[in-house]
């Protein structure tokens, strides 16, 4: 029977619709093709992007062995690090200047492998990358925020086939992170406890979700998930913002995340994806509250007319099937 269920976390209301029910295979599959022509991110091609702000070379004697990541400023950037914020009014109306900051992380020197058919070791490298810049972003007092995410795939918005994520820093806190802190304040005033240490607690209870679980993290498929196969992964140590892990949480969450992502890979035929880095703004009081979080989101399905205009999401696959499906897979 179709459920309706409720994020605890925004107050979201999902439909879980098993009459629209689909296995794995039958969502539709997107082929990609390496073979692209010239890529500004590969050696060689350093001259094409703006100079790096951070580089990870080859361990080798001399230094010789070449870079391993790289991360550069975007060369289309969607905000500028130049200038002040410039904020005025019209009337009811409020503004401000385009200022920011717009980071690639090229992931890997190799065209030719994905982020999660690179070696633990590596996805520990762009794990710790992620930190290092925004704890070098943090410190402009015009930012409050950064946002980490990745897009893989055409349908997800992927412009380049070589792997790369993004980090964007902006000077203002986003709604949809407003909306997160804002549920998980709510939550914490009327039971004085962090709502995602609650949820960790229930579902490692329940275990119905859980697609993996290590010493340091959970990923499960949350109980009201806008998409298909939509993964989550937390810290079990309570955390409110991404660039308070520590090197031993790096090396665990590098091993759970290769592996949730390989199933996801294994299970839906190299579907293209989503994946966002949840982390509290850069502001003080967040700590008892938020707990940040990574949230992977395949995309299978449209977003269309009833979900713009209800802001409810339609999911035809049950988070109970798709973490059992996952969990019975290897990584």
């Amino acid at each position: 029977m179709t459920e309706l269920r409720k994020d605890p976390i925004v107050g979201r209301w999902v439909i879980i619709s098993t009459e629209r029910g689909r296995r794995p295979h039958e969502f539709p599959q997107e082929k990609v093709d390496r073979h692209e022509g010239f890529c500004p991110l590969c050696p060689g091609s350093e001259r094409m992007t703006p100079p790096e702000i951070l580089v990870y070379q080859k361990d080798q004697p001399g230094g010789e062995g070449g870079w391993t990541l790289r991360v550069v400023p975007n060369k289309f950037p969607a905000l500028r690090i130049e200038g002040d914020l410039g904020k005025a009014g019209e009337g009811i109306y409020d503004k401000m200047n385009g200022i920011g900051a717009h980071e690639v992380v090229i992931e890997t020197e190799r065209h030719d492998v994905d982020f999660f058919d690179l070696p633990e070791e590596r996805v520990a490298d762009v794990l710790r990358a992620y930190r290092e810049r925004t704890l070098d972003l943090k410190k402009d007092e015009r930012f409050k925020s950064v946002i980490i995410f990745k897009n893989h795939g055409s349908a997800a918005g992927a412009s380049l086939v070589h792997s790369h994520s993004q980090l964007i820093a902006l000077p203002v806190v986003p709604k949809r992170v407003m909306e997160e802190m804002t549920g998980c304040r709510d939550y914490f005033r009327f039971r004085d406890r962090c709502l995602f240490c609650d949820i960790i607690v229930q579902e490692m209870e329940q275990k119905v979700r859980i697609v993996e679980e290590s010493g340091e993290f959970l990923a499960y498929s949350p109980y009201a998930p806008r998409f298909p196969f939509e993964t989550w992964i937390v810290p079990k140590r309570h955390q409110c913002s991404y660039e308070m892990i520590e090197e031993e949480q790096i090396r665990s969450l590098s091993a759970i995340f290769r592996r949730t992502l390989r199933k996801l890979n294994l299970a839906l035929e190299n579907p293209p994806f989503n994946f966002i880095v949840h982390s509290g703004a850069f502001q003080a009081g967040a700590s008892e509250f938020f707990h940040w979080h990574i949230e992977i989101m395949p995309k299978l399905t449209k977003v269309a007319g009833f979900e713009w205009g209800s802001g409810f999401y339609i999911n035809p696959t049950p988070p109970e099937e798709a973490a059992k499906f996952l969990r019975e897979l290897p990584g």
